[in-house]
């Protein structure tokens, strides 16, 4: 059973990970299937150099696996259940930006 401290920490992990718009998209990209590194790049527009610091992030957060497979290393979300909370997240978020629940939002500029 996981502690609240270890909770904490695999939200802030989460939140790190989720913090840049090119992780992100790696992360709803590989949601659709495992990529390897060369076509992620392709893909996403962006150097390779840049897409191997973003995901060592990744792994760093414990988010994306590196599995081996022959002389390539193929990229792939940690657990499946990942794509399932970034689903939940992107429509939990869609579902509150239409929902101002503050009543001085447009005045103040909040929520």
């Amino acid at each position: 059973m996981l502690t609240l401290a270890a909770d904490i920490e695999v939200l802030a992990r989460f939140g790190r990970a989720l913090a840049d718009p090119i992780r992100c998209r790696i992360l709803l990209t590989l949601r659709k299937a495992p990529a390897y590194p060369a076509d992620l790049a392709d893909a996403l527009e962006i150097s390779r150099t840049r897409l191997s610091n973003h995901l060592a992030c990744l792994r760093d957060c414990g988010l994306v696996v590196a599995v081996p497979d022959g002389r390539r290393t193929r990229y792939e979300l940690a657990d499946e259940r990942l794509g399932h909370a970034l689903d939940n997240l992107r429509t939990a978020v869609v579902a509150v930006e239409a929902d101002k629940t503050c009543p001085d939002a447009d005045e103040k500029g909040c929520c």
